[in-house]
């Protein structure tokens, strides 16, 4: 997007770790460094204040006449509002609950109901086990065959060819991770859509660790059903599904008999947690209003303020995980796994160094107040092809607020550790 002459420069770095009040906190003397973005993100002043004042001043339940009431209708609909700008859809097809699992268990219930014995569902090793699991129970209550696509291990990139051929005509669903959230690999989902699609088949998309660092679009990636978190892009715990509003309308979910029989609605089972919507709408707001934006940015589409914003983000990740990609293979006895910076890919990494566990790793970068994770993230058959199936890998994930001199702060943290004697 180009800017207008009186456009406001992206906010800088510094401007976004100031939204942050978790980066205030100091562990043995020392700031804290986020590098477990991958696992949930920290949450912007602006996302908490939206969900206190919900809860302080508005919170009802939904659809009846009194004032709080048709404020709580009001705020979920403006949050399903922010969600559809921010995947590319329509209001009316952006679906809230618990979490990705337990969306993805419950729409996989409703389309394996459409399905016949012998049908097959296809998935990836890449991919995390909330993309793969509920398919293998679906598999196993409908006596439908699954076909799992393997990756190059040496890349962490997807076997197109091998996806190709597992793509046959009793292939009902391809199911596919947008971004890995162990690697960091980005798929070509799009050319993986149009295979699927011309052999008739659904497309689910599991774009949880993809949301947070590519704009989202539904259309362009070919997605038929999208699923994502809104505490791995700065909001809070809750899960998002899109799905094209005609297949919704013809889901057949389990619903109480009195709920809307319309969609979005009568896939969203219950009360929901209207706090947590509004805080998801909030983390829209927050990372549209980190792009450049004209002195009138109420009158620029959000999509456009988002488009600019992400395309910030995109610059400065690729900055970091160059450094921190070449900073750690400078290190003795340090593996990296996934992508190389100029492959497509977010800026997350996964990496081991021999003789010490990534447990001890995390460990002893937490004693440096680097917060970075162990252990396979449920990407556990990912994991396990690059040969950490007993102990897993360190994963280290730059967000929003990630700076130059918190990456060289975990390098450094490896080297000490890889200078100890054995």
């Amino acid at each position: 997007m180009t800017a207008s002459p009186t456009a406001r420069p992206a906010a800088s770095i510094e401007q976004i770790r100031a939204c942050f009040p978790a980066l205030e906190r100091r562990h043995n003397g020392t700031p804290v460094a986020y590098f477990d973005g991958p696992g949930g993100t920290q949450v912007p002043r602006a996302v908490a204040d939206a969900v206190t004042d919900y809860l302080l001043h508005h919170n009802a339940n939904t659809h009846w006449a009194y004032p709080t009431s048709i404020e709580t209708d009001a705020a979920l609909a403006a949050a399903r509002a922010a969600l559809a700008d921010f995947l590319g859809g329509r209001p009316d097809e952006i679906v809230f609950g618990a979490n990705m699992t337990t969306l993805t268990f419950h729409a996989g219930r409703a389309l394996g109901r459409r399905w016949s014995p012998g049908d097959e569902i296809v998935v990836t090793e890449l991919d995390h086990h909330a993309n793969v699991d509920p398919w293998r129970r679906l598999a196993r209550e409908h006596n439908l065959e699954i076909r799992a696509v393997r990756f190059h291990a040496e890349t962490g990139q997807l076997d197109m060819q091998a996806l190709a051929a597992a793509i046959g005509p009793r292939t009902k669903l391809l199911a596919i991770g947008a971004a890995s959230n162990a690697l960091g690999t980005i798929n070509d989902v799009r050319r993986a859509a149009d295979l699927a699609h011309a052999a008739g088949a659904l497309v689910f998309v599991d774009a949880v660790h993809y949301a947070p660092h590519e704009l989202v679009d539904v259309a362009a990636l070919g997605a038929d059903l999208l699923a994502c978190s809104a505490y791995k892009f700065y909001g809070p715990h809750v899960g998002v599904l899109w799905g094209r509003q005609a297949l919704l309308e013809e889901l057949d979910v389990p619903k109480l008999a009195p709920a809307p029989a319309h969609a979005p609605d009568r896939l969203e089972t219950g009360t929901q947690n209207h706090e947590g919507i509004v805080g998801a709408g909030a983390a829209v707001d927050f990372l549209a209003s980190l792009g450049a934006a004209s002195a009138g940015a109420d009158q620029t589409p959000r999509r456009d303020r988002l488009a600019a914003a992400f395309a910030m983000l995109h610059a400065r990740g690729r900055e970091l995980i160059t450094r921190l990609w070449s900073g750690l293979r400078e290190v003795p006895g340090v593996t990296v796994y996934g992508p190389p910076p100029d492959a497509p890919r977010t800026p997350t990494i996964a990496f081991s160094l021999r003789g010490t566990s990534p447990e001890e790793v995390s460990r002893a970068l937490a004693e440096r107040a680097v917060f970075a994770s162990s252990g396979d993230f449920y990407a556990t058959t990912a994991v396990a092809r690059l040969g950490h199936a007993a102990d897993g890998v360190v994963r280290a994930g730059c967000a929003c607020y990630t700076t130059a001199d918190e990456v060289d702060r975990l390098i450094d943290g490896v080297r000490e550790l890889a200078r100890r004697p054995a």
